[in-house]
């Protein structure tokens, strides 16, 4: 058994300061008002436009460009990012990846919970010894799930089958492509404190770096930690 840790992975390009991709929306947007006059080259009228869009709700303008992510996490996560119905997805199939195999190390790799135990605020009340009690039983149950999955394909199940004894924490890809004003749901949603502890692992240093890349588009998205 492999303990993976949860990251994502931004597949898409993103320009310096995200100059062209503002400067895309205020070209599209600036159609609505007739002002393409406005447009500067430098890109500092598309921040304008663009945060101006933002504030006034106008976000239909901001679903002409989009984002592809790779996110590495378990598939109980991934159970909850596929209700984002309007993005795409492409995910790593346990129908067809035999885990048994050399490609795979021949063991399951399975995503740890301390990282979402830490963002836990159930979790916060308990002692050490009872978290690592905790930890201690999670890992004996991935070992089982295992030891399970390696049994049935020895016996003849396909992977398709066998895969009925995995576990949420199984290790899954999935990349993820969406518009810019679906992300800014995305992290409305799973970016709060009432998210899942280990959705949050991976989208507060995502929003995190986003806001760094991508100016105007997530600068108004409160993370709180």
């Amino acid at each position: 058994m492999k303990l993976v840790k949860p990251y994502y992975e931004i597949l898409t390009d993103i320009s310096e300061g995200a100059k062209d991709e503002l400067m895309h929306i205020e070209r599209i947007g600036r159609v609505c008002y007739k002002s393409e006059d406005r447009i500067t080259e430098d890109g500092e009228s598309a921040k304008k436009f663009v945060k101006m869009l933002i504030n006034n709700g106008h976000e239909a303008m901001i679903e002409h460009s989009f984002l592809s992510v790779k996110f590495t996490t378990d598939r109980g996560v991934t159970h909850e990012l596929v209700r984002h119905r309007i993005a795409s997805f492409a995910q790593e199939s346990t129908r067809y990846c035999n885990y048994t195999k050399d490609k795979f190390g021949s063991e399951i790799s399975v995503i740890p919970i301390d990282g979402g135990l830490s963002l836990d605020g159930k979790a916060k009340g308990l002692t050490g010894e009872t978290l690592q009690l905790i930890i201690d039983e999670w890992c004996s149950a991935m070992e089982d799930a295992e030891r399970h999955y390696f049994r049935m394909i020895e016996l003849g199940a396909s992977p398709q089958i066998a895969r009925g004894v995995l576990p949420n924490s199984v290790k899954t890809e999935i990349t993820v492509s969406a518009n810019y004003r679906e992300w800014r749901n995305f992290f409305k949603l799973r970016v709060p404190m009432s998210a899942h502890p280990q959705m949050r692992e991976l989208t507060i240093p995502l929003l995190k770096e986003l806001k760094a890349r991508i100016p105007v588009i997530f600068d108004d998205i409160a993370i709180t930690e």
